[in-house]
């Protein structure tokens, strides 16, 4: 086992411990970015001119109005920037923009003495515009071949003779919808400036160095001008790795002008008009199996609702495209991915970042032809898993280790959920009940974790230690609720050997470690772990050299245990506070810059081809649910789980992620339903689903009634910190079974054989077309729905008939 992977004697890390900052988060104690206004003098309040139209130039902006609003200081536009007037990082994402791309698009900032000033500023700022057409629907933009972006392309094997082999071709389309991150916390930002000109940011963000960056290339300064700081986030899913930095900048050009400190902070009206949401996707698929019901061939083309500008699309698109094999072994596939714009906000990252919707479009086709191959669906899964031994890769040519994983899950989640047994109980259940019916799906994930972008996959950490022997660690990584930071003071008590609260963690700086990628791609934990483990790793050695001296032995033979050293067969013993004393008084080093690449990892962009990730994790879910047949409502009754996060760091944080992945994935697939205007009206391009009481979030009325959740034993990831894996985004995945359970249910209301078509999200009003369409299956001389099935089933999301050959 390597170094990185090996774990010592009483390690703290695999201790179920509460997150770090538990106590603070329950009695209101824990600082978020906006709770330090109150703590900082004379503070300016930031307030967005928002356009309500979806499309069109500026003709005429007059802020005089608004200078004369008591309590206005000043009013922000594109003629105060002093650097470059743009938010991102492809440069296409103006600051103060000229022409608006999307409905309640900011055009300029009013700083107020009071936020009650500031917003009457704002609602006094004159904006004239020369409208201009707009594309709200991803289809009317698919139809206008508006695009933007790369548009890649991965191929693998033949899959025209694929085709050729395939005793079954069936081919369709789907359209599924975007997703709202609603993290408690909205964006929000605090800048001041000191006496030396340098200017500090507090932000709530995911990737303090590219706020960094962004905030300096807007003032036209040096990024060791600028210091970002996060001290945590009240959530993020990744709504919050591009989308702040933005309003750090403002916040910052505010605090430059003025002298004074500034805050932003949106309300939440604000936050879901002007912030970007998870990608919904367009699929055009074609699919081809074989007599016995494995996969032969796929081709599809999947297009990615992009909004106005590139933001992180083309990664989002890169993921997707990795993610549509799934756990199945496809051994011919071309599969294109391309980014529409529309006049919306800018899509961004979000929780599993495009690996879903790739994924989601394979599972999809599974549900959806298993009957028409005469084929349970759990059957038709397991008979295309990878399989080990077979030498068999994903469509962009990376080996698939330890693919015996996905059979292991699977097989340990239908034991655990007793799934054979419950499958005849359900059966027996809707015999009897022609107006209620259940239903019971199992699916599985493999997810891989890296960066796509190879440059990412780095980490870095500060780790000091004081003479009294407390321990201080600063590394790149943000804390959104995840507990990323306790696994990091876990690994560090680990390292050093010593009792965890002797270690402290310091808020994530720009000036503590600098140029750290995001934390995102599930990879906080191995890229900070590894980068933590590196610096303790540099200080235990000086210190067991020095320990080495004290106890008449060599240093290879001293063990630092629960702060305690000791030689290897001898009783003597050195306090870890002794011991760190000593080495003061020997001018021996006592703190350390930690640095971790992830290696093995080499990708071709263009080509589409390599290997991008360090390993895959794997899990399985089985979900049971009840439907009305009347409503289309219906309830989760029991959820089993078992996930794969290698040797865990902290097992009850990552069994808490693991429920959460996973209640936020069945919010997105079977509630949350985001509704844009279409319509040519005034209010062309307005977000409809502005607040929780037309967006429905999941709450406790949807928890299952039963929620079982294991992590796979004797799972040690060779190469990862402690031999532990991610565990961030994969368990959002397992949702899928809650959408294919509620297709087992509605296929229950008509006959034995029939392929029920579903939208997404599968909310009642999308199930009650379903069971109508099974219905009329029923009724059917041929058995199948009739016409205007497929887009009962979808009428807003647009499902098209599946036809096959």
């Amino acid at each position: 086992m390597s170094q990185l992977s090996q774990r010592p004697e009483k390690p703290v890390v695999g201790v179920s411990v509460p997150h770090e900052s538990a106590a603070q988060h329950v009695t209101g104690a824990a600082l978020y970015t906006d709770d330090l206004v109150h703590r900082t003098k004379d503070v300016l309040h930031a307030y967005p001119v928002q356009v309500m139209k979806a499309h069109g130039r500026i003709s005429r902006l007059d802020t005089a109005p608004a200078l004369a609003v008591p309590g206005v200081v000043r009013v922000l536009t594109g003629a105060d920037v002093p650097g470059v007037n743009d938010a991102g990082m492809k440069h296409d994402e103006p600051l103060f923009p000229d022409t608006v791309m999307f409905h309640g698009h900011a055009v300029a900032w009013v700083l107020g003495e009071t936020l009650e000033a500031a917003r009457l500023g704002a609602a006094a700022v004159e904006v004239d515009l020369d409208e201009q057409p707009s594309l709200i629907a991803l289809r009317d933009a698919i139809a206008a071949q508006s695009f933007h972006g790369a548009r890649p392309v991965m191929l693998t094997g033949d899959v025209d003779a694929g085709f050729a082999d395939s005793a079954h071709v069936f081919s369709g389309e789907f359209q599924f919808s975007d997703q709202e991150h609603f993290y408690l916390e909205t964006h929000a930002a605090l800048a001041l400036v000191d006496e030396s000109g340098q200017v500090f940011v507090q932000s709530s963000t995911q990737h303090p160095s590219e706020t960094q960056e962004i905030v300096a290339h807007v003032l036209g300064l040096h990024s060791h001008e600028v210091t970002v700081q996060c001290l945590r986030m009240g959530g993020g899913f990744g709504g919050k790795e591009m989308q702040p930095h933005g309003f750090a900048a403002v916040a910052a050009l505010g605090a430059r002008l003025t002298g004074r400190p500034v805050r932003v902070r949106l309300n939440r009206t604000q936050d879901l008009t002007m912030s970007g949401k998870r990608h919904g996707f367009h699929a055009q698929w074609k699919i081809g199996f074989d007599a016995e019901g494995r996969i032969q061939a796929l081709d599809a083309t999947l297009t990615a609702d992009g909004g106005w500008s590139l933001d992180l699309s083309e990664p989002v698109v890169a993921r997707a495209l990795c993610h549509i094999d799934n756990t199945y072994w496809i051994p011919n596939a071309r599969v294109a991915g391309r980014i529409a714009r529309t006049n919306k906000v800018s899509n961004t990252a979000f929780r599993g970042f495009g690996g879903p919707q790739g994924m989601l479009v394979i599972e999809d086709i599974m549900g959806r032809c298993a009957p028409l191959l005469g084929l349970d669906p759990m059957e038709l899964r397991e008979r295309n898993f990878y399989r080990p031994g077979q030498g068999q890769t994903t469509p962009y040519g990376q080996p698939v280790t330890h693919s015996e994983r996905i059979s292991t899950v699977w097989q340990q989640v239908c034991a655990d959920g007793r799934v054979a047994d419950r499958r005849r109980e359900i059966a027996a259940f809707n015999a009897a009940h022609p107006n209620t019916k259940r239903g019971l799906a199992v699916t599985g994930i493999k997810f891989g974790i890296s960066f796509n972008l190879t440059a990412f996959n780095q980490g870095g950490a500060l780790v000091l230690i004081y003479k009294d022997g407390s321990v201080l660690i600063n590394h790149g990584g943000t804390e959104m609720g995840q507990g990323l930071h306790t696994k990091m003071l876990q690994v560090a008590a680990t390292t050093l050997g010593i009792p965890p609260h002797k270690v402290r963690l310091a808020p994530t700086r720009t000036d503590k470690v600098p140029n750290t990628s995001a934390t995102a791609a599930s990879a906080g934990a191995d890229l900070n772990g590894a980068a933590v483990k590196n610096a303790c790793e540099q200080l235990r050695e000086r210190l067991l050299q020095v320990a080495g001296g004290l106890l008449g032995t060599n240093a290879s033979d001293v063990r630092i245990v629960e702060g305690v050293a000791r030689a290897l067969g001898g009783d003597e013993e050195l306090a870890w506070d002794d011991l760190v004393r000593t080495a003061y008084l020997q001018r021996v080093q006592l703190s350390a810059a930690g640095f971790y690449r992830t290696e093995g990892l080499h990708w071709d962009a263009k080509a589409f081809r390599g290997s991008p990730f360090k390993y895959f994790s794997y899990g399985a879910a089985a979900t049971e649910v009840e439907v009305d047949g009347f409503t289309g409502a219906y309830r989760v009754r029991r959820v089993d789980i078992v996930h794969d996060v290698g040797d865990s760091l902290s097992p009850m944080i990552d069994i808490g992620q693991v429920e959460g992945g996973f209640v936020q994935g069945a919010g997105w697939l079977a509630l949350e339903d985001m509704r844009w205007d279409t319509g040519d009206g005034p209010g062309r391009g307005r977000l409809l689903t502005q607040a929780a009481s037309t967006y429905k979030l999941p709450s406790f009325s949807e928890m299952p009634q039963e929620f079982h959740v294991r992590l796979l034993e004797n799972a040690t990831e060779e190469g990862a910190v402690y031999g532990s894996k991610a565990v961030g985004e994969p368990p959002l995945m397992l949702a899928f079974s809650v959408r294919e359970a509620l297709r087992q249910a509605a296929a229950a209301f008509g006959p034995a054989g029939v392929s029920v078509e579903l939208a997404s999200p599968a909310t009642p009003e999308a199930v009650y077309w379903a069971i109508e369409a099974s219905r009329r299956a029923a009724a059917s001389p041929n058995g199948h729905p009739g016409d205007g099935s497929a887009t009962g089933a979808g009428t807003r999301t647009g499902t098209a008939a599946l036809s096959g050959a």
